[in-house]
């Protein structure tokens, strides 16, 4: 078999590889969607686009120490051009974003941790381990001018938790809306919402956002606590977290390589 025939081949296995991963996907997206009125159902927080912080005792704890996560952050923007997009790391993103606008720092996964992230910014993996259920956590960085469509998300054993870090001005010109209601960042205060209700997110200012992300375990009544943490363990051990898991240790090291390379002057 000479180079053209191997290229061909490879070229061949890629494309079905993609269609069984976006077979999969598609499968195991109606899964989730099967589950979507029980856990609705049994949510001991409620079943709504919104939730009030108060209804997560944790949350004040978090925001009292914004200004350390703060901290860790900005070093991280020195090089944000060297930060992953999403869809570098998870590709079935691409429907959302195909361009720089999204730049993430990941400190867990699905439960997976991001063992050098974790370690260069240690204040905020420790924080991060405050939170009962976390299973998700980054930095989300919309550049100026960055929107993102509007979407669900497929599983609603999980609630997304917002911390505001840098906010540009206008701060008006810079929201996230879920269901009817539109609401802005504000500079150390969260947010909490379930990202299945249709929801999307714009920076129209030209400065940069970013927000601490996270995805804890929906508080719930059992059984569905117990399926809902099955379905958490077969998604952390799925080809989709597990592919992003691999993108996601290449980045790293090579990041490493131009941060230490930069502090040598190279």
């Amino acid at each position: 078999m000479d180079n053209s025939d191997q290229a061909g081949h490879g070229s061949m296995l890629k494309g079905f590889r993609r269609k069984i991963d976006n077979a999969a996907l598609a499968i195991g997206k109606k899964i989730a969607f099967a589950f979507d009125r029980l856990f609705g159902r049994a949510s001991k927080v409620g079943d709504r686009a919104w939730f009030n912080s108060d209804s997560f005792p944790w949350i004040a704890a978090i925001e009292k120490d914004w200004q350390s996560i703060l901290g860790e952050l900005e070093p991280l923007l020195a090089n944000r051009e060297h930060l992953p997009n999403f869809q570098d790391l998870s590709p079935d993103q691409r429907y959302l974003t195909q361009d720089d606008g999204w730049k993430t720092f990941f400190f867990w996964a699905y439960g997976l941790k991001t063992s050098r992230n974790c370690k260069r910014s240690p204040k905020t993996a420790k924080i991060l381990k405050r939170i009962p259920g976390m299973k998700t956590a980054m930095f989300s960085i919309f550049a100026p001018g960055k929107r993102l469509p509007s979407h669900r998300g497929p599983f609603k054993g999980v609630l997304r938790y917002h911390l505001a870090l840098i906010v540009p001005e206008p701060s008006s010109a810079c929201a996230i809306r879920v269901g009817d209601d539109v609401r802005h960042w504000e500079a150390g205060k969260s947010l909490v919402f379930d990202d299945t209700f249709d929801h999307e997110a714009w920076n129209d200012t030209d400065g940069v956002r970013v927000v601490l992300f996270v995805d804890f375990i929906r508080p719930m009544r059992f059984p569905a606590s117990l399926i809902n943490r099955v379905m958490i363990w077969m998604i952390a051990v799925s080809p989709f977290v597990l592919g992003a898991a691999g993108r996601h240790l290449a980045w790293e090291r090579r990041f490493e390589k131009i941060v230490n390379d930069k502090q040598e002057g190279k």
